[in-house]
């Protein structure tokens, strides 16, 4: 049975949901990744993306609508934006700049996101950030221009951080809460979150399923 636990991260205390054994069967989502066609991933995604099984989320709603309701305020419609599978591929050294920083999903209210992670073993997780010169840790449409401005600020004082994956604090971002990748864990997190995939430096970068960071990414619009 899947057990959940909340974490409040951070100054501003925003909710994490960790959701242990989310999936019933996930070797048989592993298996059905093996038949699927990736293509590359947009939002910034650095590596490739798929459609998972129809029934992924219905499989899933009666551990998702509870958390939601209750940890998120989702008392409405929830809107389904996205949900595939996940493979992260590209090499440190052809990071985009913004893919070598802490990002937020979404500006606007109400929206959600999910990773579901399905290497056996465990893989790099996910973690959460506070941007030191203006103490944020989420950003919405209301703080968008000072963050922006700030941030543009630092990188010019601080430079460009090197071309790896984020791992950890740096001179313009302050790591505040970090989740490994526990094989058929799930985190649920408001889209506004300054985050960042942690993956860890040496870790096996490939476009097979079988063999590389296999995770499920959700986007959901809750009312």
């Amino acid at each position: 049975m899947p057990k959940v636990l909340v974490h409040r991260i951070g100054e501003e205390h925003e909710p994490v949901a960790v959701i242990e054994d989310f999936a019933p069967q996930p070797d048989l989502l592993r298996q059905d990744a093996l038949t699927r066609s990736f293509t590359a991933g947009e939002r910034h995604y650095p590596g490739v993306k798929a459609a998972v099984p129809d029934d992924y989320l219905s499989r899933q709603w009666p551990v998702l609508a509870p958390i939601l309701k209750q940890v998120f305020g989702a008392c409405g419609r929830v809107a389904v934006l996205e949900t595939s599978y996940a493979l992260v591929t590209t090499a440190p050294d052809l990071l985009t700049l913004e893919q070598r920083l802490p990002h937020v999903d979404a500006l606007e209210p109400g929206q959600l996101a999910l990773i579901h992670y399905l290497v056996p073993g465990g893989s790099g997780g996910t973690a959460f950030y506070r941007h030191r010169s203006t103490g944020f840790e989420t950003v919405d449409r209301a703080r968008s221009a000072e963050y922006f401005q700030r941030l543009n600020h630092d990188l010019r004082q601080h430079g460009q951080p090197q071309p790896e994956y984020l791992n950890g604090s740096t001179p313009i971002f302050e790591q505040i809460g970090r989740f490994d990748g526990q094989y058929n864990r799930a985190l649920v997190y408001r889209g506004r979150m300054l985050h960042s995939g942690a993956i860890d430096a040496g870790q096996r970068l490939s476009a097979d399923p079988s063999a590389g960071r296999l995770t499920v990414t959700g986007f959901f619009k809750a009312d």
